[in-house]
């Protein structure tokens, strides 16, 4: 099985105490977003969990215990975008983020780092043109320390309109742009692009729109093939393998006016409030009324890949 952590916040930047608190422990719980005293509770066993994935925009504070994560295999998808205080409030400098990038590269190897440039916006600010200069830079200082890069424009959800007034979605003109030239730099600097539920119109060289976390993606990441039981997906046009998430929507403090899981700054302060880092819970603790019950865990591995599967 594949154990998210950060599809609906960012534990890496927020919550790496707890977290590894719950890997000492061995277990963790999640509460069901949508039925609050629905519990699950999974183990935190290296022999069921075939990778765990860490999606953050700040994976330094897990830097210096990652030994403790020795027994498992990790993918890491971080995400560096060219925005600046006023969109990110609360996330660290570039420079700094991508010195982690590199470091953990450098720890767990570059087929398990991914590289997130997403979402993508247009304003008098952030041009297209400056989406090519920064998308360049980028790729200059992470090439050889991952291999990958997801790309996707805005989506317009409620939140989003709500907290980020005045945006739009990004053009098809616009779109094929900025994808026919970022897929130059990606052949020069050795990545694939992975498009996130994107049109395939805009598949070219080095661009596929396979999606961020695709069962190929973690495949070529662990080099075996997995036997993955057919689930429905969030969204009809994503086949990535979010599922198992250990993280709890509106707790993710970056800030970032984009965010489609946080609702408001208020909700979002008064459940870090409620962060408990010896809690088996992410926000809150275990009540009366909840009930718990045992996730099925069973490991999703095959047979490894040959050579020429990691050519493709």
């Amino acid at each position: 099985m594949i154990l998210n952590t950060s599809s609906r916040t960012d534990i890496p930047a927020y919550y790496s105490d707890w977290f590894y608190n719950r890997i000492k422990a061995g277990w963790v719980l999640v509460r069901n977003p949508y039925y609050p005293s629905q519990v699950t509770r999974y183990l935190l066993d290296p022999e069921a969990i075939d990778v765990i994935v860490f999606c953050t925009k700040n994976p330094f504070p897990m830097l210096e215990r990652i030994s403790l994560l020795s027994a498992f295999d990790t993918f890491w998808s971080v995400t560096i975008t060219p925005y600046e205080s006023e969109i990110e409030p609360h996330v660290p400098p570039k420079e700094q983020v991508i010195d982690s990038f590199q470091r953990l590269s450098a720890l767990v190897g570059s087929r398990r780092m991914s590289w997130r440039y997403d979402p993508i916006f247009i304003t008098n600010k952030y041009s297209v043109g400056y989406h090519i200069q920064q998308f360049r830079h980028m790729a200059d200082l992470l090439s050889g320390y991952t291999d990958q890069c997801v790309v996707s424009f805005i989506d317009l959800y409620e939140k989003t309109k709500r907290n980020f007034r005045g945006i739009h979605s990004v053009t098809e003109h616009d779109q094929i742009r900025l994808i026919n030239a970022f897929s130059k730099t990606a052949k020069e600097h050795g990545l694939q692009i992975h498009l996130c539920c994107e049109s395939e119109n805009l598949v070219c060289e080095n661009v596929d729109a396979d999606g961020c976390l695709s069962q190929a993606v973690l495949e070529k990441s662990l080099g075996c093939r997995l036997t993955v039981p057919k689930k429905k997906t969030a969204r009809s046009e994503c086949s990535c393998l979010l599922g198992a998430d250990i993280g709890a929507y509106n707790s993710c403090g970056h800030g970032c006016l984009y965010c489609y899981a946080n609702y408001d700054k208020e909700t979002v302060a008064k459940n870090m409030r409620l962060h408990n880092p010896l809690s088996p819970l992410l926000i809150g603790e275990v009540t009366e009324e909840d009930i718990i019950k045992p996730a099925e865990q069973k490991s999703w591995r095959e047979g490894q890949l040959d050579f020429f599967d990691f050519l493709q």
